[in-house]
């Protein structure tokens, strides 16, 4: 099985989150021995920001690693297990809101796919970027 990094890239969906996960010099992180949980927007989730966000986030490593930091849980919590909480605390350091209601919605973003396993935790696909507060 291989770590998240490769994981992600192997998928081949999430070509713009691993561009931005290694201009914000995360790579290493998150190839470390974890566990860590990852909500990892899609190439497409990218895609519904304003014009120009992606590349602004790119030139501002500090904002791009705040937003990157949030995407990311300290553990390996599983679909089942995130369905059972209300919120869950970020490595940026603030909560996201968890809603199991209808389906799995990680603060406005829709889970698309759970449980993706990779060898240092694991992945769960969502459809938008997470902006912290």
């Amino acid at each position: 099985m291989a770590n998240i990094i490769d994981t992600a890239t192997n998928n081949g969906s999430f070509k713009t989150l691993v561009a931005a996960i290694e201009a914000a010099g995360l790579v290493d992180t998150l190839k470390g021995t974890g566990p860590f949980t990852v909500f990892a927007p899609t190439d497409a989730a990218f895609n519904k920001l304003p014009a120009g966000t992606v590349d602004a986030l790119l030139k501002d490593i500090p904002k791009l690693k705040k937003i990157l930091t949030y995407h990311v849980v300290s553990g390996k919590v599983l679909a089942a297990d995130v369905a059972k909480l209300k919120t869950a605390k970020t490595v940026e350091g603030s909560d996201v809101k968890i809603d199991a209601s209808n389906g799995v919605k990680i603060n406005d973003a829709k889970v698309a796919t759970a449980d993706v396993a990779a060898d240092n935790g694991v992945i769960h696909v969502i459809d938008t970027v997470l902006i912290p507060a």
